[in-house]
């Protein structure tokens, strides 16, 4: 996994110079990775990964699933191995696993806020740079539901793009002529007369920025039945709900990736003992 050894490589160096000067090589140790607060386990994959990228003969035995909330503490998995490999993988493995941990649970805290309303909590592109796959995996993780995963695999007509096409109705018609037949094409509209040129264009989805659910509820009125909108902007824990009781049917969130926290995330030596 090239960003695993990426990170490797960062943090180890030439070598733990503080770990090869105070525990013999022939010292085996096993440690649990475990969770010190309520969480979405996420990552365990990965960081079984860290530490078999530094040292193949390590054991890493996964003790939850990913996707599984825990209440915390609690151990999420068992490693055993060469105590100098272990403390080698320890911190990379720990950073993937508190920052997906970290997205799924917020994650999840949203998708919670709106049970019940029919919404879709959506991530965006606001992705760590290299991290995509695994950010929109921990969203996932949580209960989240992916959006476009880049710029390749659905059109969506920005107000950029719209100024620079030249209006709406142009950039959806250039759009819908040039684009494959099988994306869906999805615009951002700021009035209802731009969502009336965007549908008659042959628009399929509408995303609404920066609207309150009062703005949303009178394009819900107008258009639910005939496209999905998609509300964006402005969205946090405490008005979420209000945005996906505006009846809405996708509320994309930047913050569950841009400014998720990482999760409390450890590991502890449970036993020592010398190798052969």
């Amino acid at each position: 996994m090239p960003l695993v050894e990426r990170a490797l490589a960062e943090d180890l160096g030439s070598g733990d110079v503080t770990s090869n000067a105070c525990l013999p090589d022939t010292l085996r140790v096993e440690a649990v990775l475990e969770a010190r607060a309520p969480l979405v386990v996420c990552g365990l994959e990965v960081a079984a990964a860290c530490f078999a990228a530094v040292d193949a003969g390590i054991a890493f035995t996964a003790l939850r699933r990913d996707g599984e909330f825990v209440t915390g503490p609690a151990p999420l998995a068992r490693v055993e191995g060469s105590a100098r490999a272990v403390f080698a993988g320890e911190r990379i493995a720990l950073n993937f696993l508190g920052r997906m941990c970290g997205v799924a649970s917020l994650t999840r805290r949203y998708v919670e806020a709106v049970s019940g309303t029919g919404a879709k909590i959506l991530d965006t592109r606001k992705t760590l740079p290299g991290w995509r796959a695994l950010d929109k995996y921990a969203v996932a993780c949580g209960g989240g539901t992916n959006h476009r995963f880049g710029l390749y695999d659905a059109v969506l007509i920005k107000d950029n793009h719209i100024a620079a096409a030249g209006g709406v109705g142009a950039a959806v018609k250039a759009a819908r002529a040039s684009a494959a037949p099988h994306l869906a094409i999805q615009v951002e509209v700021e009035s209802l007369a731009q969502a009336d040129e965007a549908l008659d264009a042959g628009a399929t989805l509408l995303l609404l920025d920066n609207r309150t659910p009062a703005e949303l509820r009178e394009y819900v009125a107008r258009y639910g039945e005939r496209t999905s909108l998609e509300a964006s902007g402005g969205v946090n824990l405490a008005n979420v709900r209000a945005f996906a009781e505006s009846g809405v049917h996708r509320i994309s969130i930047g913050a569950l990736t841009h400014s998720a926290v990482a999760a409390d995330v450890a590991l502890e030596v449970s036993a020592r003992k010398a190798g052969a």
